[in-house]
């Protein structure tokens, strides 16, 4: 049975409780659900949004394949608008200078049918709300937590209201500022790339052929245009705060003819989409110290949160669900769901995939954001030996689709 309520007092027991609202905690709920374990959502009260559904969502996610073997095995990617999801065939990346290196994947090259999906927000949580509409054992709690405390054989979450969550693991995807993570006193490296992330949607004069085009440079950041259904074309530029600034101050259509010097001769003239959208986010790396606390174990953003230019932060999170749910799937018969055993595996599991794309985006953030010369000649050498390399390049290509 699948309950919500925003007013009357819970007290609720489950095997899992979920603390967020965003898709890898919708994710959670109904891997869990589907793994036969009860399950109690808590996410803040919905404030009504109103979005125009023929409007291009400026927030997309680049899914690799485990995403999707994830989301088809939860009957949720077959739900979404397919209409609106545009594969990536192939992704073209070049340096910066006067002889800038370049750097070419594809999906032939990589022996797959595609490298990624790029999908918006609002159509991946749309179907992830209506399949959680339809889980069993699965209860939703709209409501703010006040404490959290961990006993030997139950977590207890006690809302602002009086009402209280129990159950034998609480699950934190809460995001970035996870207050589950500060709830269990895990430290964290925190770095900020004084960078923001720019969003926005456009128009393209020449087809993209699904290609997912990239550009390092080491004043203006890194520009991606990935390919959207149709002639469409959506923007993630790491911007420096002051250029980011300056980004959405002008507008769509200011941004649209910086965006020329780049894109003109592969995508053609550049149109704002309606309604003309440009947003921003601060860009961070954040490391907690642990994934897992007694009864507690963290997805998602609250576990890890990278540069997003190899467009990989959601992916991980879907990895960390479906890692969390073998873990507990496969314990030993005596074992709570929460033991602290059962977790530490999950950390084993993850921490090598995470530590790989840490390593990997904050180094070439910090490679291409050097303005020196020879190491500006160096990067480029190394982006046109790489493109040489096809097994090596294979290899790189098989770990970004989640098929090693």
């Amino acid at each position: 049975m699948n309950n919500s309520s925003t007013s009357s007092r819970h007290h609720v027991q489950t095997a899992v409780c979920i603390v967020g609202d965003g898709a890898i905690a919708k994710t959670a709920a109904l891997a869990f659900a589907q793994a036969g374990q009860s399950v109690t959502v808590l996410a803040p009260p919905a404030a009504p949004q109103r979005a125009d559904e023929a409007s291009w969502d400026v927030r997309v996610f680049a899914l690799n394949h485990t995403a999707r073997k994830l989301l088809d095995s939860l009957k949720v990617w077959g739900a979404m608008d397919q209409a609106r999801i545009a594969p990536v065939d192939a992704m073209v990346v070049q340096g910066d200078g006067k002889q800038p290196g370049g750097l070419h994947f594809d999906a032939f090259g990589a022996h797959t049918d595609t490298l990624a999906w790029i999908v918006e927000d609002r159509n991946l949580n749309q179907a992830l709300d209506a399949a959680l509409r339809f889980a069993q054992n699965v209860h939703i709690v709209n409501g703010h937590a006040t404490a959290l405390k961990a006993d030997e054989d139950v977590a207890t979450i006690r809302l602002d209201d009086g009402s209280e969550l129990k159950s034998s693991l609480v699950v934190g995807a809460d995001g970035a500022q996870s207050w589950v993570r500060g709830q269990c006193d895990i430290g964290l490296d925190y770095r900020t790339y004084s960078q923001k992330g720019v969003v926005s949607n456009f128009e393209c004069e020449k087809p993209h052929h699904g290609a997912a085009h990239q550009w390092f440079t080491c004043d203006e950041g890194i520009v991606a245009l990935l390919p959207l259904p149709g002639k469409r074309v959506s923007l993630v530029w790491s911007a420096p705060d002051m250029l980011a600034d300056t980004l959405c101050s002008e507008g769509a259509a200011a941004l649209a003819e910086r965006l020329s010097k780049f894109a003109a001769d592969k995508l053609g003239k550049l149109t704002p989409l309606q309604p003309e959208l440009v947003r921003a986010f601060p860009l961070r790396l954040i490391r907690p110290h642990s994934l897992v606390a007694p009864r507690v174990a963290l997805v998602g953003d609250a576990a890890h949160v990278v540069h997003p230019l190899a467009g990989h932060g959601m992916n991980l999170g879907f990895g960390d669900v479906q890692d969390l749910v073998r873990a507990v799937s496969e314990r030993e018969q005596h074992r709570s769901i929460g033991d602290e055993r059962v977790l530490a595996r999950y950390a084993r599991s993850r921490k090598e995939e995470v530590l790989v794309m840490q390593a990997t985006t904050d180094g070439l953030e910090r490679l291409f954001s050097t303005n020196l010369e020879p190491v500006r000649v160096v990067r480029n050498f190394g982006l046109n030996l790489l493109d040489k390399l096809p097994v090596v390049k294979r290899r790189l290509i098989a770990h970004a689709l989640g098929k090693q």
